[in-house]
């Protein structure tokens, strides 16, 4: 069989009993067959795995070719904003809940991996954004987001204001619990749950989700991906900040300007050849389901 990929990374949930069976079982299915393997070092602990076998996560990029990353969408996640940088092809195991960017089941993941592992499967490019915080004009913190960048209050139900600007246009002033900047990828996530409409992966768009508006005229927006979204924190109050994909939070302060635009580096996803996105909407959201 000839190989697409050679060396392999495993990225696990680490801790987590059932991860770790499925990882297991791909490094002894993949070893058997030849390939190099590579174990991210926190998925490693606790488990029979050689020492020279670890790595980081960033290390892995650079060494891997394809990366299977094992949990829910929140690994992906987690492991996509790395890898990203780096021109490693990834598919995801679904050890979580939805899974809409982990596409094998752990039961019977060895007939479509055989497949992705010959070469026969389906390339998508996902692209992330970047944010950018702006302090008395200067950069103070930043990140990246694959599924949305959010702005709200430290607080539960505290409302906020703040301004809108795209591509150095003003577009409006808003008082609300926030707002939500997602991807097409994050359209079926956060952005979902406020109403959002769902973009195709392909679509070079990005969604502003005003949260719970202070006017009924607010709707959401959807602009061309390559716009750059300018925040301004006009709330007087230090309890604001910027999530990205709910993991990784940046604090803003009043005055503070938030640059959002696409990031550089896509992620990499690779689909076995039966890879289709509608099935995927009518699985994890119940459109398969008999209306009586």
């Amino acid at each position: 069989m000839t190989q697409a990929f050679k060396t392999i990374a495993l990225i696990g949930k680490p801790n987590h009993n059932g991860a770790n069976q499925t990882v297991m079982a791909l490094y002894d299915w993949l070893a058997a067959q030849g390939y190099k393997l590579l174990v991210e070092e926190r998925t490693a602990q606790g488990l029979a795995l050689p020492q020279e076998c670890l790595r980081d996560l960033a290390s892995l990029g650079e060494e891997a070719e394809l990366a299977i990353v094992v949990g829910g969408d929140g690994n992906m996640l987690g492991a996509a904003r790395v890898l990203a940088r780096f021109d490693v092809a990834v598919i995801g195991v679904n050890r979580g809940n939805l899974g809409f960017l982990t596409d094998l089941s752990p039961e019977g993941f060895e007939g479509p991996l055989s497949e992705v592992l010959a070469g026969r499967f389906q390339t998508e490019y996902r692209f992330l954004l970047d944010a950018q915080i702006y302090r008395h004009k200067r950069l103070v913190a930043s990140n990246t987001a694959v599924n949305e960048m959010v702005l709200h209050p430290d607080k539960i139900a505290h409302m906020i204001e703040f301004s809108v600007s795209i591509d150095e246009q003003f577009v409006y002033t808003q008082r609300s619990d926030g707002l939500i900047v997602s991807t097409p990828t994050g359209s079926t996530a956060y952005s979902l749950s406020g109403g959002g409409p769902i973009l195709h992966p392909k679509m070079d768009a990005i969604v502003l989700l005003p949260m719970f508006p202070h006017t009924l005229s607010s709707r959401p927006i959807v602009v061309e991906g390559n716009s750059l979204i300018t925040l301004m924190v006009t709330s007087n109050t230090d309890d604001l900040q910027i999530t990205c994909d709910s993991q990784v939070v940046l604090g803003l302060k009043p005055g503070d300007e938030i640059r959002i635009q696409k990031s550089a580096y896509p992620l990499r996803l690779v689909h076995p050849p039966s890879y289709d996105y509608y099935q995927v909407l009518r699985s994890k959201l119940g459109w398969s389901s008999k209306l009586y």
